[in-house]
């Protein structure tokens, strides 16, 4: 007689971490910072971050390189609060979408899709900030890469909680499956591939949400 396998156990879905602690308004800047980091968060979006040096920085925010360094130190530093501020700024927009109660777990995850359409419209034109970034920054040690690789890591895990909602058992692959998905598109979109790439993808998320509660 033959026995059925044991069916290997679910791995234990992660946590979400906490949101990063900057503020995306940043109450704690001077007046003088403020301009230096709008004008630094420009420049390297638009033109990426090693085109851009504090010279330039300086110059456009109306500020001198010593009060620049006064205010941050280095242009590393003004990187990474670059990037986390966006970071910030992005999850507040997020948890906007996919947080209303009124939403059906299957909905949560969409709205991901729908607030990545949103925001790429609005805030991203040349794609993706983070993995613009990447492609200068790929090295470990340096001060911006943990910001860009744990916002990456944040979007990953938020996708598996949102899909242990959908579906329990399958939350682990549906999550990088949605990660995956998400993040392709954000490159497809930013590169402008094709039409709509938001709008595909939502229906192909649909279409993983569906399968995954009908196998569960």
């Amino acid at each position: 007689m033959r026995t059925s396998p044991t069916p290997a156990p679910t791995a234990p879905v992660p946590s979400t971490p906490a949101p990063t602690t900057v503020d995306p308004d940043r109450p704690d800047l001077t007046p003088a910072a403020r301009r230096v980091l709008e004008t630094a968060s420009r420049l390297f979006y638009e033109r990426g971050i090693h085109a851009v040096g504090v010279d330039l920085i300086a110059a456009e925010a109306g500020v001198t390189k010593k009060t620049l360094y006064d205010r941050f130190g280095s242009k590393e530093r003004i990187v990474v609060d670059y990037l986390a501020t966006r970071d910030a700024r992005w999850r507040a927009f997020l948890a906007a979408h996919h947080d209303p109660a009124e939403l059906t777990p299957v909905e949560r995850v969409l709205a991901v899709f729908d607030a990545s359409k949103e925001w790429m419209a609005a805030h991203s034109g040349k794609g993706c900030s983070m993995v613009n970034a990447h492609a200068e920054i790929s090295d470990p040690a340096h001060p911006a890469y943990a910001v860009i690789t744990g916002q990456k890591q944040w979007m990953l895990e938020l996708f598996t909680r949102l899909a242990e909602d959908v579906s329990p058992d399958a939350a682990r692959e549906l999550g990088r499956s949605l990660m995956l998905l998400h993040e392709g598109t954000l490159v497809s979109d930013g590169l402008d591939v094709f039409p709509d790439a938001f709008g595909r993808a939502r229906r192909l998320a649909a279409f993983l949400l569906s399968a995954a509660r009908e196998a569960s």
